[in-house]
């Protein structure tokens, strides 16, 4: 008996299949081109992505800018290989539309976050606040931008450390960029002993500054008595260098100065107190 039932399955299923045939190769065939869709656009977008970044490159394009928009078009390629791969399988596209629109009103309502990243990216790359090599410092972190992705930007500290900061935290922060100008100024304070005679000290800085060809010349050069502080006299001396070469200048200023005060025998004080002892007699009452 259960063999006879098996032969009768396998008979039916025979039957069906033969009726069927048509409709079976029809579904083989758009299972197969919905993969194949799905692989070449997927080739496709890698492909694009990474020549339209080349291009980019070649024309000198910013390496925020480029990476932000290959990966844009990347994925703009991939959901349209998606949508592609959906209506060869015969799901009704408008409809796969709709409810894609619903689900992503609904992953927005729980992902504002992610989706004020992903805004706040595309300011970045709109208004260039700060590009790829340059130094800036965005709230309390600081280091050199290395690339804009869509949600967040990482920055490299000089201590080779990476710091990935989310976007809308970059454009909701204060931006410092000591990049983006050619020059930048050298503010250093110098204090003196009061016993220095003030002319001499300025022609003693003076003379330091002179000497370091990095310094520009042709802009203004300060030096001046800033302040008269409790223990010393603080001089304020700002000059003008190259950006690249500011730290250098700074420290070689800093050596420079001291060694020079030394050889002209201009003390450099230390915060110092005057302590005064006063003896009090004491008074002896004598008794009878």
């Amino acid at each position: 008996m259960v063999d006879l039932n098996v032969s009768e399955s396998i008979s039916s299923a025979g039957n069906w299949i033969a009726k069927n045939e048509g409709l079976l190769i029809q579904y083989a065939v758009n299972i197969v081109a919905a993969i194949l869709i799905l692989i070449v656009g997927s080739i496709i977008a890698r492909l694009i992505s990474n020549g339209v970044a080349r291009l980019m490159r070649a024309r000198g394009i910013d390496e925020t800018v480029n990476h932000f928009l290959a990966a844009m078009l990347r994925y703009a390629i991939l959901a349209f290989t998606f949508i592609a791969v959906l209506g060869r399988l015969g799901v009704q596209t408008t409809s796969v539309i709709a409810v894609m629109g619903a689900a992503g009103l609904a992953v927005g309502l729980a992902l504002q976050g992610s989706l004020s990243n992903f805004a706040a990216g595309v300011l970045i790359v709109a208004f260039r606040p700060f590009k790829a090599g340059e130094f800036v410092q965005v709230g309390a972190v600081s280091g050199t931008v290395d690339n804009v992705q869509i949600f967040s930007t990482t920055l490299r500290t000089p201590d080779n450390k990476t710091i990935i900061v989310p976007n809308g935290k970059i454009i909701s922060s204060e931006i410092i960029n000591y990049s983006r100008e050619p020059s930048r100024r050298v503010d250093i304070t110098v204090g003196v002993g009061y016993n220095a005679d003030i002319d001499q000290v300025k022609s003693v800085l003076g003379a330091v500054v002179e000497a370091d060809p990095r310094i520009m010349k042709s802009k203004d050069i300060t030096i001046r008595l800033n302040e008269m502080a409790p223990s010393s006299l603080n001089f304020v001396v700002r000059v003008w260098t190259k950006n690249s070469d500011y730290w250098s200048v700074y420290f070689d200023l800093m050596e420079n100065f001291k060694k020079t005060l030394d050889a002209n025998n201009i003390g450099i004080p230390f915060p110092q107190m005057d302590v005064h002892l006063h003896t009090i007699a004491k008074n002896t009452v004598s008794s009878d």
